[in-house]
């Protein structure tokens, strides 16, 4: 299958039209029709239906695929990219919100290091298709188990720093004056649904209150605060946070653990700052 009539399929599907696909990839309408001809003829299936342009369930079945094809691909042409290229002077670290702690603050060199912070689903992608040289991703886990990542590319995965986690509850709740809170005591409570920044609990059975869709702490924290939802976070973070109460979780025994994604062994700057990342406090 080639990579080339498929990428033009997923940009069709996902504009909904053959024109737009063509604008965005810089090819004639004419172009992009026959892309989609051939990636039809080689499969045997009509993969778009044209008027409304969209997935034919065989189309459907084929995006679910494409996705990680892709990204695969791009993978494996930054890994060899990253070889034949002298080491860089610079590194650039992609961090999820809640992985900007003080390990990493107390590694970063005064020059030379450029931050992107982005949504946990995104820092390994990132760094496998070459986009950053290393990542910082976290999560909850039990204490010493590995985060479960997507398996987008091999990447080499360090651990770097484990934490308490705690419930950040708005002043008035009933649970804010407890010393230590189950999960299981929360599973009707309405939750944040944050996904560029909060740890969602895994048996929440109500309907997310409030959907946060960015990366800046505070803004999750007022929203806590504020009853619009509890937020599951590390428990220096739920502490620092300028209005609500942190309650240390007590039961299931999760923790905060945080990660480095590094696409093989790092060189150059990116193999120091790393090696200040993962060295014992």
């Amino acid at each position: 299958m080639d990579p080339h009539l498929l990428r033009t399929f997923v940009a069709v599907a996902r504009l909904a039209s053959f024109s737009a696909a063509a604008r965005e990839l810089g090819y004639t309408q004419s172009a992009v029709s026959q892309h989609i001809a051939a990636l039809e003829a080689d499969l045997r299936t009509e993969l778009l239906t044209r008027r409304p342009v969209a997935p034919t369930p065989a189309g459907e079945r084929l995006l679910e695929h494409a996705a990680p094809l892709l990204l695969r691909l791009d993978a494996a042409r930054a890994d060899v990219l990253r070889l034949a290229a002298a080491p860089p002077g610079r590194v650039t670290l992609a961090v999820s919100p809640l992985a900007v702690g003080p390990r990493l603050l107390s590694a970063l060199p005064a020059t030379g290091v450029t931050l992107r912070v982005l949504p946990p689903a995104e820092v390994p992608a990132v760094v496998a298709t070459g986009g950053c040289d290393l990542g910082l991703v976290d999560g909850p886990a039990a204490p010493s188990d590995p985060l479960r990542l997507p398996d987008v590319a091999p990447l080499r995965v360090t651990g770097v720093a484990e934490e308490e986690l705690a419930v950040l509850f708005p002043a008035g709740h009933p649970y804010a004056g407890r010393a230590a809170v189950r999960l299981d005591d929360l599973v009707d409570a309405r939750w944040l649904d944050a996904p560029g920044v909060g740890l969602a609990p895994a048996a929440v059975r109500t309907a997310p209150a409030l959907r946060y869709d960015g990366t800046d702490l505070h803004a999750l924290c007022s929203l806590a605060a504020a009853g619009h939802g509890l937020a599951l976070l590390p428990l220096r973070v739920a502490r620092a946070a300028r209005a609500g109460v942190a309650v240390p979780l007590e039961s299931p025994r999760l923790v905060h653990r945080t990660e480095l994604l590094a696409p093989g062994a790092p060189t150059g700057a990116a193999l120091a700052v790393a090696a200040r990342l993962t060295e014992a406090p």
